[in-house]
């Protein structure tokens, strides 16, 4: 099974696990991720928007224009990297993911990242951040990449529908190279964190080239 079919297995998982019933009710439909299952570079957002609701794909809105600029200017473009978010169905007006919303989805994402496996983990906006960085401070460590080790629960989903009692568990070690970055929509609206939001981004070739020569 190659890289795409398993990511479109952890999609139907969502929706067959019933994660997150009372965002899914009130969503239009599950933004799961979007581009090239083979990227060297994987962007993680926290939450969809209206627009990416609508469409079903992350980042198509304003923040998602921003967003392809910035690729362009690092001479990327969507199709070359991978984009999601932490949290897949878009929170009622657009408010931040609770910790539950985050901690239900943070399996599939897991998974997610471990089918893709990227040489840059590029973390959009401080709840993305402080998914891998619990001691996050966005405004002094953004655009300084760090090499983690994150140990975390995996919780199987396998056989919860026909015994709902039986659920597995394994402890799970992930280990990523995490550079946080300021979120496109907030930087849209703040002529400063736009300009550095800007800079860090062209760090970004640096960066994987580092990565790539250290292995």
């Amino acid at each position: 099974m190659n890289k795409q079919a398993l990511l479109d297995q952890i999609a139907a998982d969502i929706v067959n696990h019933h994660v997150c019933p009372d965002l899914a009710k009130q969503a239009t439909q599950l933004v799961f991720g979007d581009g090239d299952p083979d990227a060297d570079l994987l962007f993680i957002g926290e939450a969809p928007g209206k627009k990416e609701d609508e469409q079903g794909m992350p980042f198509v809105g304003a923040s998602g224009k921003f967003l392809a600029e910035m690729l362009k200017s690092i001479h990327l473009t969507r199709s070359q990297v991978y984009i999601t978010n932490i949290v897949k169905y878009r929170p009622p007006a657009n408010r931040d993911p609770s910790p539950d919303e985050k901690k239900e989805f943070l399996p599939y994402l897991i998974r997610q990242i471990r089918i893709i496996k990227p040489k840059l983990i590029v973390t959009l906006g401080r709840h993305s951040g402080m998914q891998f960085l619990p001691d996050l401070l966005i405004s002094r460590d953004h655009g300084h990449p760090k090499r983690v080790t994150m140990n975390y629960e995996v919780k199987s989903m396998k056989n919860r529908e026909s015994n709902p009692s039986i659920l597995h568990t394994s402890d799970s070690i992930l280990r990523a190279v995490v550079l946080p970055l300021y979120h496109p929509a907030a930087a849209l609206y703040n002529g400063g964190q736009r300009q550095t939001l800007i800079d860090d981004f062209a760090i970004i070739p640096t960066i994987l080239e580092k990565i790539r020569n250290n292995k």
